[in-house]
This record gives structure tokens, sequence and C-alpha cells, in this order.
């Protein structure tokens, strides 16, 4: 399989995220968020690179209370539920890179993540995974990533502590460059 090189010139990028408002734990105590942590970085991400966004939602909405949502994420991970999506990208195959943001949810990616990876096919796409968490890092979700997409290259991925987003414009900005993806002025 032929490696992609992610330093192409303009290459058409999306920002493909899940995100969950509500109910969060963040920093060890249980906040309420207006718009998730992960769609906060997905958001700055598009800032730099000038990508289109795309979030990734079920169908069935997430509980607003934390525990409730532990609970259906940790039931779903073990059934390996693929929860129906409530959108699409119709032109995937025009995109070069596709940065998948989501939060650690039992040491993975959310359950509608695992969809989305499986409804399209991403052989030849550049993946570039980054994380919201609150301890727990990438967990195994990149290993899950490219198990899920072997023709496809995945990049290291970013982890960002939930309680950190608003202040991660440096960490995003040298993630970016590691991968070849420097922030457009």
């Amino acid at each position: 399989m032929e490696v992609k090189k992610m330093n192409q010139i303009n290459p058409k990028c999306l920002i493909a995220y899940f995100s969950r408002p509500g109910k969060n734990y963040v920093g060890g105590t249980i906040v309420d968020l207006r718009v998730g942590n992960t769609e906060v970085v997905a958001k700055m991400i598009q800032k730099m690179i000038k990508g289109d966004l795309f979030h990734i939602e079920s169908v069935h909405a997430y509980p607003i209370e934390y525990a409730e949502t532990t609970e259906v994420a940790k039931e779903e991970l073990r059934t390996k539920a693929r929860p129906k999506l409530t959108g699409h990208v119709e032109t995937l195959t025009s995109y070069d890179v596709i940065f998948l943001g989501y939060p650690n949810w039992w040491g993975t990616m959310p359950m509608p993540v695992y969809t989305f990876l499986e409804e399209y096919n991403f052989s030849g796409k550049i993946l570039a995974p980054f994380c919201t968490h609150e301890g727990s890092g990438l967990g195994h979700s990149v290993t899950d990533i490219r198990k899920l997409c072997p023709e496809s290259t995945v990049r290291d991925g970013l982890a960002i502590r939930g309680g950190d987003v608003k202040n991660a414009h440096d960490d995003v900005s040298g993630w970016l460059r590691e991968i070849g993806m420097p922030p457009k002025k």
C-alpha cells in the first residue's frame, strides 16, 4: 500500500467529529457544557486549516446526565452497537484528509464514530484522529481506527484533556505541523 504524504498542496480536508454537550466530567467535577469539548477542538482545527465540518450525530440522542450517558455508552460498547446516524457525507470521495474527532468513551471512540467509519470507504485517505478525555488519552482508539480502515493512512492522534480545550490552540497547532498540515495563515 502506498503511503500518502500529508503535506500535499492544498489537500481537501473534512473535520468529522462526534461531540456531546450537556453534563460532562471535566477536571474532577460534573459541569454542564453548552458545546461539547470535542466540538470546540473540531472548530479550532477548522479555523486553522479551512476544512469542512461534519457533525457525527446519533439518531437517538444520549441522555443529558453524565452517569446515564456513561451507562448507555458502556452497553453500546459491550454489544458492539452501531447507532444510526442523522446525516451523511455526500461527497467523501472528494476529500484527501479526514480529521476524526471524538471523546474517549471506555477506552475508545463512541459507537456512532464506529458507524461513521463503517459507512464509507476510506481506502487511500489520510485519517488524523483527535480526542478529548479526562485522563485516559487516546486509549486504544487509534488502533481501532487502523483495524477498521486498513487501506488508509492513520496519523498519530492528538489527545486533549476536556478541561484544557479552550486553551489548546498551541497544542492543536503543533500537532497539525507534526502531521504535515500546518495552519493556514
